[in-house]
């Protein structure tokens, strides 16, 4: 499913100037310990978190997570925008926790299979 119609249907705040119409996300993954991130994520995936420091940048990177989603009202820094920006990775905001983000991904990406 886009990227972008996720973000619309979840009501996710894309934080940085990154064009999210052509992105493809098969997956999601919950993870605040990057360890666990770097072992666990699928690529194509959408990653919510509460961490917010510009290491998530690295992790996304070497497990091609085409997206970031930062829970609980956390707003993110000036600089890791602008690290995420340049790499074309978006960065979203969200004003719930996790469990809520990542199950109304799950039902869409479900929804899609069905329907696909």
């Amino acid at each position: 499913m886009k990227l972008s119609k996720i973000a619309k249907k979840i009501g996710l705040n894309l934080r940085n100037d990154v064009e999210i119409d052509d992105i493809d996300i098969k997956s999601g993954y919950v993870g605040d310990l990057l360890s666990d991130v770097l072992a666990n994520a699928p690529e194509n995936s959408l990653w919510f978190t509460v961490q917010k420091h510009q290491n998530i940048i690295a992790v996304a990177d070497a497990k091609e997570i085409q997206g970031i989603v930062i829970v609980n009202n956390v707003n993110p820094d000036e600089v890791l925008l602008k690290k995420a920006s340049n790499k074309g990775l978006p960065i979203f905001s969200f004003k719930n926790n996790s469990y809520f983000a990542a199950g109304k991904l799950y039902k869409l990406l479900e929804n899609e299979e069905i329907q696909g």
